[in-house]
């Protein structure tokens, strides 16, 4: 029997690509989860999604959960994913990890040897390093909650 993170619908857009009704879905889902339920009012949508993939995780033909690999040389060097989400509905299932195995595979496969940089939330930092990411700077404050700067090395060619 496959799991509910094994029936996900994934499905990579450049903003342009977007329909008006998927980007609507992804800026709902944002907003949500980074200002509302972390109650940090900021500037959610920024100069940076034009210059990124976004990666939308549906079950059911429902919206589950959201990531966006930003463009090397506009946040970082580096290619960077971010915005990384699991709807409230969604999150008992687990789905967090297939999302970030699929971004992780796109952008390795994208932009090959160049590693990966993240910022993550402090309290996620042991679910990165499962994933790969090491951390790179010590914790600082972004918006009010404790991040890190975090590097997955490039792939070394075999």
């Amino acid at each position: 029997m496959k799991s509910e993170s094994e029936n996900l619908q994934f499905k990579w857009s450049r903003l342009e690509s977007l329909s008006s009704l998927e980007l609507w879905e992804i800026i709902k889902a944002r907003e949500a989860v980074f200002v509302v339920e972390q109650q940090c009012p900021y500037q959610e949508t920024d100069g940076v999604d034009p210059h990124s993939w976004h990666l939308t995780a549906s079950l059911n033909s429902e919206l589950a959960a959201y990531v966006r690999v930003i463009d090397p040389g506009f946040k970082y060097k580096q290619p960077s994913i971010s915005r990384v989400l699991t709807l409230e509905k969604f999150r008992k299932l687990k789905v967090g990890r297939a999302l970030m195995n699929e971004a992780i595979k796109f952008t390795e496969q994208t932009f090959p040897a160049m590693g990966i940089k993240i910022g993550a939330q402090v309290y996620l930092q042991s679910f990165y390093e499962s994933l790969g990411f090491e951390a790179a700077t010590e914790a600082y404050d972004e918006d009010g909650i404790p991040h890190l700067d975090m590097i997955k090395p490039a792939k070394k060619n075999r």
